[in-house]
């Protein structure tokens, strides 16, 4: 049995984290096992620590505050993660952007955009996605490039719109992400 290992990255809640930990985490396909063998944050204050810790994942804060610049907190980030060589980093609500520092260091890593990129980039996606007159709307998993949001597309997810409330609107993108995230990342390690 072969060891595929991850690592994520993540910044608040918690959630995309807790799911993929949920689905994946210690679980066997087609002989190969999936662990999140690190998960870093930049928020010493993110809920998703106590997330982490409660299936007993090692998680590191490199607070983005004590660096005097992005390319400075990548260095220190890439370190981190070269530690433990995992197969592939995911990024799950990590709300920094990476310099390439960390794109020319890290060649395995995804991310999880909640819109139907190439469009609504950056923060504020979901708002920009319920604002706009678009009939549809959904989600996106991306390689990680020098390029906020950018990078290939790997897969993405849809629902046609309707009138939804901006709550509900929201409730459904993070249920795409829950549903097609952890499908990508299987994949990547699988197949």
């Amino acid at each position: 049995m072969s060891l595929k290992k991850l690592v994520v990255l993540f910044s608040g809640e918690g959630t995309n984290l807790e799911n993929i930990i949920k689905k994946l985490h210690k679980k066997e396909f087609e002989g190969k096992k999936i662990e999140i063998v690190k998960a870093i944050t930049n928020n010493p204050h993110a809920k998703g620590i106590e997330k982490a810790k409660n299936y007993e994942i090692e998680v590191e804060v490199i607070d983005h505050r004590n660096f005097s610049s992005r390319e400075e907190f990548d260095e220190i980030l890439v370190k981190s993660i070269k530690k433990v060589n995992p197969h592939l980093v995911i990024l799950a609500g990590f709300m920094r952007i990476l310099s390439p520092v960390f794109t020319s260091n890290i060649k395995n890593a995804i991310n999880i955009h909640p819109s139907l990129l190439p469009l609504f980039k950056g923060a504020n996606a979901i708002k920009k996605s319920f604002e706009s007159q678009m009939k549809v709307a959904g989600v996106t998993v991306h390689r990680v490039s020098d390029e906020l949001d950018s990078g290939e597309i790997l897969d993405q997810r849809c629902f046609h719109r309707d009138n939804e409330s901006f709550e509900e609107f929201e409730k459904k993108i993070h249920q795409l992400e829950y549903e097609l995230y952890p499908k990508v990342i299987k994949n990547l390690l699988i197949n």
